[in-house]
């Protein structure tokens, strides 16, 4: 199954043989869509592709996503309070690179420096789509296609690659899927 947070981003995927989900935008988006979708039907596979800005200039094109954080969730703190974890990473892959989620379109440079820190990528979906299909017991693959540089142009960016990076995303999963 092939899961997107908007229509934009599956425009150019062309497969009839696999499922699409459109889950909507953020966290509980993504999470409601993917588990009420897994509770109903049995994909060997879940594949969330995506946008992702760039929180490293040198970071370009398409990615599988190793590791994937909450960058709006304090992890330590509720630990902290509770004694429980809540929002540990999830790791997908032995390598690639750092994808941190959050309920936020990351368009500044004082976010996008902290971010970089501990991350390569930010989105608001694949966390929860990482999450949800774990917890189904399904595997899971995220895989993102830069779109901006999560600054301050970053929603301009989007909007004018968003296609673009769709038709990346399209190739990704020919080449990478069907091929």
């Amino acid at each position: 199954m092939l899961v997107v947070a908007l229509e934009e981003e599956a425009t150019h995927l062309h497969v009839s043989d696999l499922p699409v989900l459109v889950t909507g935008v953020g966290k509980v988006n993504a999470a409601i869509a993917v588990a009420l979708t897994l509770a109903d039907a049995s994909p060997s596979a879940v594949v969330n592709l995506g946008t992702a800005g760039a929180l490293r200039d040198d970071v370009a094109g398409t990615h599988v996503v190793c590791t994937v954080v909450q960058h709006d969730l304090d992890d330590d703190a509720l630990f902290g309070l509770t004694g429980m974890r809540f929002g540990e990473p999830v790791r997908l892959t032995d390598a690639g690179l750092t994808l941190a989620t959050g309920d936020v379109f990351v368009s500044d440079p004082a976010t996008r420096e902290r971010l970089a820190r501990t991350a390569d990528l930010v989105d608001m979906e694949g966390y929860a789509v990482a999450l949800a299909a774990r917890a189904a017991g399904v595997p899971v693959t995220l895989v993102k296609q830069v779109s901006d540089r999560a600054g301050d142009s970053a929603a301009r960016t989007w909007k004018q690659n968003v296609d673009e990076c769709a038709e990346r995303l399209g190739d990704w999963v020919r080449a990478e899927l069907l091929g």
